[in-house]
């Protein structure tokens, strides 16, 4: 199977102006995550999608692969999607720009596990570990069936613990945090990229929930990593120190 990595990026950024090209120890943020997507063993290329002339030239300077895309996309994955009209490949993997610090055998897993479960469509997941977390809407949850296919995304703490205070319901069952990277066959990818805004992703602001509305079913597997998306200085801070403890320890 043909793998094709992309990685949508865009310039506008209210919290942080020009975020994919925030340099990080010389190296700036999207540049990182291309190199990061270049070691994985099972994809056969990695491009930047990106409706920016900054960032296409950047790229582009860099020796990467990148492609001008329009400006009038809602979703990354409607970015991707413009890229795999023209881009010839059975599975697309849909990373985040800003995650410098994303594991490539995270990618590699999620290859794996897309192949051995015939998936059309995949994402993944991690166990919420503390309270905080649990209860923070920036937070997606996920419930899965026994089959690892979600049932349902959302802002909220789900599943709800009936007749127990909230405070008890992190000890009464066990909790997942999305992780935002996506896998698509093509074609799934090409349908879901077509759909009109669903009800329930209005509400919620969660793109996969139209997809599920439509009867698109998502495979989501358990990972063991995490990794540190950048939103905030603070977040660069964090990133900064994680590097420098790789390359010194």
């Amino acid at each position: 199977m043909k793998v094709i990595i992309v990685i949508p990026a865009r310039m506008h950024s209210t919290r942080l102006p020009q975020k994919p090209l925030i340099d990080l120890l010389g190296t700036s943020m999207i540049m990182r995550v291309y190199h990061q997507a270049m070691k994985v063993k099972n994809a056969h290329d990695v491009i930047v999608a990106t409706d920016h002339d900054d960032i296409y030239n950047h790229v582009n300077a860099q020796g990467g692969h990148v492609i001008m895309t329009s400006n009038h996309h809602a979703t990354g994955t409607d970015r991707v999607a413009e890229v795999a009209k023209t881009t010839e490949g059975d599975f697309f993997i849909n990373i985040q720009g800003d995650e410098p610090l994303i594991n490539p055998l995270q990618i590699e897993d999620l290859i794996g596990d897309m192949n051995r479960y015939d998936a059309n469509i995949a994402t993944q997941c991690t166990k919420i570990t503390d309270q905080v977390t649990l209860f923070n809407e920036n937070t997606v949850k996920v419930v899965r069936d026994n089959s690892n296919k979600a049932l349902y995304f959302s802002r909220q703490a789900i599943p709800a613990v009936r007749n127990l205070s909230y405070g008890k319901w992190f000890q009464s069952a066990t909790y997942y945090r999305h992780i935002g990277i996506y896998g698509f066959k093509k074609n799934a990818l090409l349908a879901v990229a077509s759909l009109p805004l669903g009800k329930l992703e209005e509400c919620e602001k969660l793109e996969q929930l139209r997809w599920m509305e439509n009867g698109h079913m998502i495979h989501c597997f358990e990972t063991q990593y995490s990794t540190i998306g950048i939103d905030t200085q603070e977040d660069i801070s964090l990133v900064v120190d994680q590097i420098l403890k790789n390359e010194f320890s």
